[in-house]
């Protein structure tokens, strides 16, 4: 299974040290040595662990058995692999959207409907990518480019703004996303956060800007919370340097690269 990961890929780069922290042996043991290894905790300071499917009361949310328990319910496949791999990356990331979850289906309880906050929790957590991107004049241009899918000018024209080092970089978290990256396809699209930074974070080494970014975005859930609103289209494959053949002519695919909706 996990012999179609072609770990070469750029887009893997985020969850790459935690995959190659692993032991030998079965995924699930590895992840729980790396879990107790890293300290990893629930919002109720309960231990993290990673146990099989079956582990998961019937009629209970996953969600709340996470957040009730620190129990990680956690399938042999793609999916849940990377779900782990996440949790070892952004733990306190991953924590502070199961507290949202879990308050929510606390709150709600478990119907038809998630509502708005669950729901982008779900988004989050399944398809979410991060751009970590330089809080100045350069770095806001690029996000209005983007947010107004002005996509020559954001990804072909600003392209020197995701050299390495040089302002602009793109961190996956949804594990859904990575999953589907295993057979990549040009419209794979990543629902986004832009994260600010300060110049200094972009000369940090990768852990530390890892850890930075974990706790912004770990900060921001708690005290902002989350809304569908949050989010703006990115195509993975467009990312700069993520794909070969880029050129302006790439980014004018309007099947993929589609403008923005106006209002009548």
């Amino acid at each position: 299974m996990f012999a179609q990961i072609d770990w070469t890929r750029p887009w893997y780069d985020t969850v790459r040290p935690a995959f190659e922290r692993l032991g030998q042996g079965p995924f699930i043991d590895a992840f729980n040595a790396n879990a107790a290894r890293l300290g990893l905790v629930n919002h109720r300071g309960q231990a993290i662990r990673f146990v099989p499917q079956e582990a998961l009361p019937p009629e209970t949310a996953y969600e709340a058995f996470i957040g009730a328990t620190g129990c990680v319910p956690t399938r042999e496949n793609l999916h849940d692999f990377f779900n782990g791999l996440v949790w070892q990356t952004f733990p306190r990331t991953k924590r502070a959207l199961n507290a949202l979850q879990a308050a929510q289906i606390q709150a709600a309880g478990v119907g038809k409907s998630r509502g708005p906050a669950r729901d982008a929790a779900t988004i989050y957590d399944e398809n979410a990518a991060l751009l970590l991107v330089r809080d100045d004049d350069a770095g806001h241009a690029l996000v209005d480019d983007l947010r107004e899918h002005r996509w020559v000018d954001a990804l072909w024209t600003r392209r020197a703004q995701f050299a390495a080092g040089a302002g602009a970089e793109v961190w996956l978290f949804g594990h859904a996303l990575m999953e589907k990256l295993v057979a990549p396809r040009k419209a794979i699209t990543a629902h986004t956060r832009v994260v600010f930074a300060p110049g200094e974070v972009f000369a940090l080494p990768w852990q530390a800007r890892c850890d930075w970014i974990d706790g912004a975005e770990s900060a921001a859930l708690a005290t902002q919370g989350l809304s569908t609103a949050g989010f703006m289209p990115l195509q993975a494959l467009g990312v700069p340097g993520w794909w070969p053949g880029q050129d302006e002519a790439f980014y004018r695919d309007e099947t993929v690269f589609r403008p923005k909706r106006r209002q009548a």
